[in-house]
This record gives structure tokens, C-alpha cells and sequence, in this order.
């Protein structure tokens, strides 16, 4: 069926087939037979570099338990873009990392005028990327069984 799309495609626009997808937008992708996987853990560096937190103790957690944020935090005011382009940048990265998003939407809250208590989670978060799950990816396999079950479902 593929291969009848691609031929149909080939003959109405000019294209090129440069064979399977290796890394868009940031997410590395890895097919083989036996499944897919994505991964972000070259962004994920990119993102630790970028904030210079690369050189950072790790953690093992994203948040501390039980904490508590205002937006009428008395703390000290942080630069709202700096804090928009570290929050988004954690945004991005839960594509391949759901562990985080709990996390990621805590801080997302406090963008408009964010606090060094925001900010301090949200290195927190970057903090706990760095902690051994740099390389964590998602992985999609082939359901088991012949085709016809497959077909079933």
C-alpha cells in the first residue's frame, strides 16, 4: 500500500527517496524490525548546555514532594523570556519524556511572572534529565500474533 502511494507520489511531484527517518526536529529515530524507537537525548543536551546546567550535580526526581508554588510568590522577579525559553524548551522534550510532565506543567503555570522559586524548579527539572535517564526513548513494537489477529483489533 505503501509502495503504491510513494510510486503515485513519485510520478505527480519531483522526490527523492532517501530511505527510513534517522533524527527530525530534534528526535532521533532508530527502526528496526523488531520496533521503533525515539529519543530526544541529544536535544536534552543541548538544552542542559544551552542553560548551563551541563556541569550540574543530578537528581533523581523532577520535584520535590509536596511542594508548593504561588504566583504571588515575595521571592525576587526573574527575566520572564529566559524563564519562557527554559519552559519551553522542557515542553518540547516531554514529547519523549512523559516522566516529566507533571513537572514541566507545574512551572508552565507561573510563566508570566515567574520567580527565582520558578526558576529553581525549572533547573530542578533539568537537573533530574541529567540523572542517568539523558538516554530514556520511547519505544513502539509489532503486536504478537499472525496478521489476521492483527487485522482483529
Amino acid at each position: 500500500m505503501f509502495g503504491e502511494f510513494k510510486e503515485v507520489m513519485t510520478k505527480e511531484f519531483e522526490m527523492t527517496d532517501i530511505g527510513l527517518m534517522a533524527y527530525y526536529l530534534g528526535i532521533e529515530v532508530n527502526q528496526r524490525e523488531d520496533g521503533s524507537f525515539i529519543s530526544q537525548a541529544g536535544y536534552a543536551r543541548e538544552i542542559l548546555k544551552k542553560f548551563r546546567m551541563d556541569n550540574n550535580k543530578s537528581i533523581n526526581t523532577p520535584v520535590e514532594c509536596g511542594v508548593k508554588l504561588s504566583k504571588h510568590d515575595e521571592e525576587e522577579k526573574v527575566d520572564p523570556t529566559f524563564f519562557k525559553s527554559l519552559v519551553g524548551s522542557l515542553r518540547y522534550l516531554t514529547c519523549t519524556r512523559s516522566d516529566i510532565l507533571y513537572a514541566v506543567g507545574l512551572v508552565c503555570r507561573y510563566m508570566e511572572d515567574p520567580t527565582t522559586t520558578h526558576l529553581k524548579i525549572a533547573k530542578r527539572i533539568l537537573r533530574y534529565i541529567k540523572d542517568g535517564v539523558l538516554e530514556a526513548s520511547i519505544v513502539w513494537k509489532e503486536l504478537a500474533g499472525c496478521l489476521s489477529e492483527r487485522e482483529d483489533r
